[in-house]
């Protein structure tokens, strides 16, 4: 992306066809997302540009690649709006074998999650891997880091000094997911970023869910160009209706889109021109077996969007709102050359995939061998955690035998928590979990080295009958998650993430049931995304086997730690209330028998 001025001059030539494309692809059908249009047209590129659109005979040469369309539909690559890759559990190398036969050319993201675990040096490492990836990433430097209220404990702090630095980079291209929160409590850090992305004419990005009225004004007025989390088409209608750009998002556990789509589909069309998708987040195994963007613009056409508009939702809509639509999301002069081959615009199947000028791949497998990179020891670290015991997940109080009423965390979804006030067995000091009441332990343990916190809660929804399971893979903070009725299941399932250096693990009656390595940064995998597929759904059966009936049974525990979801969460420092942004005591009284 770089353009001195002897890129430039070099670009210009080509162009004006006074040196010849590279390749030329005859015999497409152009889906124009610039003027709705679709007609026949020929494309000229020129290294990964491209040079020229429609009559391009006067750009081949005698070394000319000519590429036969056969009377496909030439749609620019998708970009997934927001995306935490990490939260799939692949490297960016196994995320683009993933996504890229799929459509899905760019994604923009914060790469946060391993900031969380490895600091500016793991992101220089990661950054590194983008450039040898057909996946292009365009980049937006955290807010803040860690992203919770109270603040949770993490390898690195991104903070407003930081972003003095990072926002000058080449590779930074806004400020990424500033949640509401922290503009409404005029967080200094958060404020300092945005300020810097003002002096820098960097566009700030958005979370607001649920925000309305005078919270989403204030929010507004902070700067926040776009919001990629709505709970309802109401909400778009709001945001939209004050200046927002919006992403509805499709993942694997929240189905956002046909409720939110309505803004468009009946309350006003001409909302559809500043939409956009994101998929924040999705697994291997929901993109192996549904797809990724190319799914969500199947399911946009499905609720009655025309094929020519959910395409540019997942194209030149997000490009726009992203200020990034002078290098992508459109088959236009100057862009970059991310085409993709459609058979049938109504079932949307991706034929074949071009990025940065290259092929790439072919029914929904790269056409080359994509190998990730060695792996330093700032992405290999071990969790830096002390051994526990069983005691260490046994909730101690001052009675020796009674009863305890508690607030359990019960989960109405993987992004609503509610408050359950339940009366629990006293034993010998000890509160003791109650599977017949669907009440579990869940624990959160600071795993980089700083202060050794461990915190202890209650939680409803998953109807554990037994045993226990664990995850280092744990948005926004990455800290050690366990979950159980039993302690002693509890403590082998820490000890064993701890011996492995990081994964997932379901244990039962004292034995260790299915494992899920993690060995980059202890959140993601360079397995091909067909392994980390058959290993999500082993462990998502070991998971169920215990008693549990959710969808995700992992994915649903390791989102407890975001604060930013209402209205209960635990990171290293407590459980936390959403509302009042503090910790709280999760026995609410104690009678002593």
């Amino acid at each position: 992306m770089e353009r001195s001025v002897s890129d430039l001059k070099e670009r210009i030539r080509a162009g004006r066809a006074s040196v010849p494309a590279h390749k030329v692809i005859r015999g497409g059908q152009l889906v124009n997302v610039m003027s709705s249009e679709i007609y026949p047209a020929d494309v000229a590129v020129y290294n990964d540009m491209i040079a020229a659109v429609g009559d391009v005979e006067a750009y081949i040469g005698p070394e000319t690649e000519i590429i036969d369309a056969g009377g496909r539909y030439l749609v620019p690559g998708m970009i997934d709006g927001h995306i935490h890759s990490e939260c799939s559990k692949l490297s960016i190398t196994s995320y683009a074998k993933a996504v890229v036969p799929h459509g899905t050319t760019s994604m923009i993201s914060g790469l946060d999650e391993y900031i969380s675990v490895s600091g500016l040096e793991g992101l220089r490492e990661v950054m590194d891997e983008v450039k040898k990836s057909p996946l292009k990433v365009f980049w937006g430097a955290p807010y803040k880091t860690p992203y919770t209220i109270p603040q949770s404990t993490i390898a690195f702090n991104f903070n407003k000094e930081v972003h003095a630095e990072v926002q000058k980079w080449p590779e930074c291209f806004g400020v990424w997911e500033t949640v509401r929160e922290f503009i409404q409590e005029e967080d200094e850090d958060t404020l300092g970023a945005i300020s810097e992305a003002f002096q820098n004419r960097l566009p700030v990005f958005g979370c607001a869910p649920m925000a309305r009225g005078n919270d989403l004004n204030g929010y507004l007025c902070a700067g926040v160009r776009l919001d990629h989390e709505s709970y309802d088409h109401e909400e778009v209608v709001e945001k939209m209706r004050k200046g927002m750009y919006m992403l509805i998002r499709e993942s694997c556990v929240t189905h956002f889109l046909e409720e939110n789509i309505r803004a468009v589909t009946e309350v006003n069309p001409a909302f559809a021109r500043r939409v956009s998708f994101c998929t924040d987040d999705v697994t291997a195994t929901d993109i192996l077996s549904k797809g990724h963007l190319d799914n969500v613009v199947r399911l946009a056409m499905k609720a009655g969007v025309e094929p020519m508009t959910a395409i540019q939702m997942a194209t030149i809509n997000s490009a726009e709102a992203y200020r990034i639509d002078h290098l992508v999301g459109s088959i236009c002069p100057g862009r970059i050359a991310d085409i993709l081959f459609v058979d049938d615009l109504n079932e949307f199947k991706i034929a074949k995939v071009m990025t940065n000028g290259k092929m790439v791949a072919e029914n929904e497998h790269l056409s080359y061998e994509l190998k990730a990179p060695e792996r330093s020891s700032v992405l290999k670290g071990a969790l830096k955690c002390k051994k526990t015991t069983k005691a260490d997940f046994e909730y101690k109080v001052s009675i020796s035998n009674g009863e305890a009423t508690v607030l359990a965390m019960d989960v109405k979804g993987p992004f609503v928590r509610k408050r359950r006030d339940v009366v629990l067995k006293v034993e010998n000091g000890i509160v003791l979990p109650d599977a017949e009441q669907d009440v579990a332990m869940v624990s959160v343990l600071e795993r980089f080295g700083r202060n050794g916190n461990k915190s202890l809660a209650f939680c409803s929804g998953w109807k554990l009958k037994k045993g226990a399971m664990a995850s280092s893979a744990a948005p926004d903070d990455n800290n050690l998650v366990v979950m159980g009725v039993n302690a002693e299941d509890m403590s082998i399932a820490a000890n064993y993430l701890i011996e492995q250096g990081g994964g997932q693990v379901v244990v039962a009656d004292g034995e260790i049931v299915e494992f899920l390595p993690l060995p980059i940064g202890g959140i993601v995998s360079d397995c091909e995304p067909e392994e980390v597929a058959e290993q999500e759904k082993r462990i998502d059966a070991a998971a169920r086997a215990l008693g549990s009936d959710l969808p995700n049974p992992m994915m649903y525990m390791f989102f407890l730690p975001i604060t930013a979801i209402p209205d209960y969460a635990i990171t290293d420092v407590g459980p936390v209330d959403y509302l009042a942004l503090t910790t709280f005591d999760p026995v609410l009284d104690l009678k002593e028998a």
